[in-house]
């Protein structure tokens, strides 16, 4: 009886460690959390997220002015960095895991690089080698680009672990069927994962969503609505908010807190939509 008395006292020990630091890292993200969303209802009133800021500055009355182009510019800023990043980033996870090519260590090498490269590194190549010289402007294609190039290592990395998770049978199983390599990844390998890449697609876009640096340099701020991807600057929330902070005054600032607010939001909107796609996948396998 005296090893299991043992072993008890080792797992109630071990389970008071891991709940210990699990509230360690999960206090403080729960007082972020609210001190976000605190500071910014004071931000919200009914036109806050259908107004821009043309006609309005910063400093004006916190019932006048709005986020919506920057919750549209956001959105669009986004989708242009996962249209570029997340196929590349698969393809190149299946090419090191599946394919398993000549150069499948030089592309991980590069990869694990770029996850190391700061993002205003990112911004300045985009803006030296696409707004300097391709469009002479600041516009929201060279922002998403900018964005890409941050997101895909990420998408690529957690995708390559995704991949490995898949057994050897059921490869060999599509094999023995008479299946082609290329089937065998795109109609077995990828469905099994999908909700595995669907999480690897949120985990880029929660990496980039909150980047102001690469912004600055490539799409900058507007204060008008706008959904034009070439012809000009296009705001976003991490520069609606760099924006508001810098003016300084209470105002400006209660804005910057109702924009990190809804920047918070539509990421967590996003990942409970990735969730319920996921769920989904893995009912509908059943």
């Amino acid at each position: 009886s005296l090893p299991y008395g043992k072993k008890a006292g080792q797992d109630r020990m071990a389970t008071a460690v891991i709940c210990l630091a699990f509230s360690t890292a999960f206090i403080p993200w729960i007082s972020i959390l609210f001190t976000v969303m605190n500071n910014g209802r004071h931000a919200f009133y009914s036109g806050f997220l259908t107004t821009d800021m043309l006609v309005n500055s910063a400093d004006d009355p916190l019932n006048a002015g709005g986020i919506s182009h920057a919750i549209v510019g956001t959105l669009i800023l986004i989708s242009i960095a996962s249209l570029i990043a997340i196929p590349l980033g698969i393809v190149a996870a299946i090419y090191i895991v599946e394919v398993k090519g000549r150069f499948a260590g030089y592309v991980r090498f590069f990869t694990q690089a770029m996850s190391g490269v700061p993002s205003i590194v990112a911004g300045l190549f985009i803006y030296t080698t696409v707004v300097v010289v391709v469009f002479n402007r600041f516009n929201a294609l060279a922002g998403g680009m900018a964005l890409a190039i941050l997101m895909l290592p990420t998408v690529a990395r957690t995708s390559e672990e995704v991949l490995k998770l898949v057994p050897d049978d059921l490869r060999a199983a599509s094999y023995a069927m008479g299946a082609s390599q290329f089937s065998t990844v795109f109609r077995i390998v990828l469905p099994t994962i999908r909700s595995g890449l669907i999480t690897a697609s949120i985990l880029g876009v929660a990496r980039v969503a909150g980047e102001t640096a690469p912004l600055l340099l490539t799409s900058q701020y507007f204060v008008k609505f706008t959904t034009n991807i070439t012809s000009g600057p296009i705001a976003a929330l991490p520069t609606y908010i760099f924006a508001n902070l810098g003016v300084g005054t209470a105002n400006s600032v209660t804005r910057a807190w109702g924009g990190s607010a809804a920047l918070l939001s539509i990421v967590f909107i996003l990942f409970i939509l990735a969730r319920l796609l996921g769920g989904r996948n893995t009912r509908s396998k059943r």
